[in-house]
């Protein structure tokens, strides 16, 4: 939960960027900036990354103020600006309760 709050907390004061690929995600899956701030602030970790090849990095669920649900994959707040790396609403045929991958995924 640390992890969680101190990526909030970078969030809220804007340090905070998007890949190239989040951004393209965002636009075509028509998720606003504030659905993104919206569902950070209801969120939970669901996976975490700690070795990812590319640096420490988790997949957070949260909920936007209409319940939808986004995935959203950043990086740790140990670097000086969080990278949002890509972020989607899951599929549920491939998540239990978005939470969980289904079998045939993992």
């Amino acid at each position: 939960m640390e992890i969680l709050n101190a990526i909030r907390r970078k969030i809220r004061i804007g340090q905070v960027e998007f890949s190239q690929h989040a951004t393209d995600q965002s636009i075509i899956r028509g998720i606003s900036m504030q659905d993104f701030r919206n569902a950070m602030e209801r969120s939970e970790v669901i996976e975490d990354y700690p070795h990812d090849k590319y640096g420490p990095s988790c997949l957070v669920l949260g909920f936007t103020l209409s319940q939808r649900p986004l995935h959203i994959h950043c990086s740790y707040p140990m670097r000086p600006i969080i990278k949002i790396i890509t972020l989607y609403e899951p599929d549920p045929s491939r998540w239990i309760d978005f939470k969980t991958r289904k079998q045939d995924d993992a």
